[in-house]
């Protein structure tokens, strides 16, 4: 499903356990039967941002729990995906409680939004979410992700952004080219896609921030699993600055985010010089993301989604997941 990352727990005031789910799988056919509302970036613009009191479910692009700089990128983010991809991607293919879900309590929820690559993309599908839950402490952690995820017909990398945020002054970030050969094994990989492109230029200049600093994840996994140039940052602004943080999401993070997003389009999502239809070169991507997500949704999501929205949501949302991702149980 998402990029959701582990974390410290519910209960400490800070960021939460969530999980992260990295790297993908062509949705089975069964899934298409499912539609949900398409995501229309026009008609989300002109929704409200306030979070729902009538009962009323919240479409995917609406954002309701974000402040203005936070959905003005998540939009931009998403046009961009459909402008540019649109035109190979199915329809969004969700059933409707899953597109979007809370616990009995409505303390935490959360949506969802997939659209799958049509069969001569080298798009496997793309993937947003974004998750909101009250913290015991009173405040609130707003989680917002975009992945794209790549065919076994090409190892170009996967497309990771993420938010978590956790107050009106503190979030991390995770940006990156997820890669998906091994850097020393392929030196041309990892000269094609992190040194000619200069990408590392996006974390070096995330890095000036005063409030940045490089965050370091507990779960070892993830850690491995980024580019040595892939941006995983903590980004804290003083209680007297609380607009500080929303300077920066609209600001050098928008920059960031939509510049790594052009350049995965660009040299990856939409580059066919990188198709490889050899049977043994498939087969060993796919067994590959087979095993990075079937890490991240038994270890991270088993253990977080129950706690978050309660059993009965939490199977139905990741059986789900698990027919997207391929992995059956």
């Amino acid at each position: 499903m998402v990029t959701l990352l582990h974390h410290t727990p519910l209960v400490s005031p800070s960021i939460s356990s969530l999980p992260t789910v990295l790297l993908g799988h062509s949705p089975p056919v069964g899934i298409r039967s499912f539609r949900c509302r398409p995501f229309s970036v026009l008609s989300a613009t002109s929704s409200s941002s306030t979070t729902p009191t009538d009962g009323r479910r919240s479409n995917f692009a609406d954002f309701p729990h974000l402040s203005a700089p936070h959905r003005s990128l998540m939009l931009n983010l998403y046009s961009t995906v459909e402008d540019r991809l649109g035109s190979q991607l199915h329809p969004c293919a969700l059933p409707s409680d899953v597109e979007y879900f809370q616990n009995e309590a409505g303390t935490s929820r959360g949506s969802l939004y997939v659209r799958q690559g049509d069969s001569s993309s080298l798009v496997d599908f793309v993937l947003g979410i974004w998750i909101n839950c009250q913290l015991p402490t009173g405040g609130e952690l707003n989680t917002t992700g975009l992945l794209g995820y790549l065919k076994g017909v090409t190892d170009a990398p996967n497309f990771l952004f993420e938010i978590i945020r956790s107050g009106p002054t503190s979030l991390v970030v995770l940006l990156d080219l997820i890669p998906r050969r091994d850097l020393i094994m392929h030196p041309d990989y990892l000269r094609s896609f992190y040194q000619d492109t200069n990408v590392d230029s996006h974390r070096q200049a995330l890095l000036t921030l005063p409030e940045a600093r490089p965050y370091f994840s507990p779960a070892l996994y993830i850690r491995s699993m980024m580019s040595p140039t892939g941006s995983l940052l903590k980004i804290s602004a003083g209680d007297e600055e609380q607009g500080r943080l929303d300077e920066i999401v609209g600001g050098q993070l928008a920059d960031a985010s939509k510049a790594m997003l052009e350049l995965w389009l660009d040299r990856c999502a939409l580059d066919e010089s990188r198709r490889d239809n050899r049977e043994s070169e498939i087969a060993y991507l796919e067994k590959r993301d087979r095993l990075v997500k079937g890490n991240m949704i038994n270890v991270d999501m088993e253990s977080s989604f129950p706690s978050l929205f309660g059993p009965e949501n939490a199977g139905r949302v990741l059986r789900v997941l698990r027919e997207i991702y391929g992995l059956h149980c």
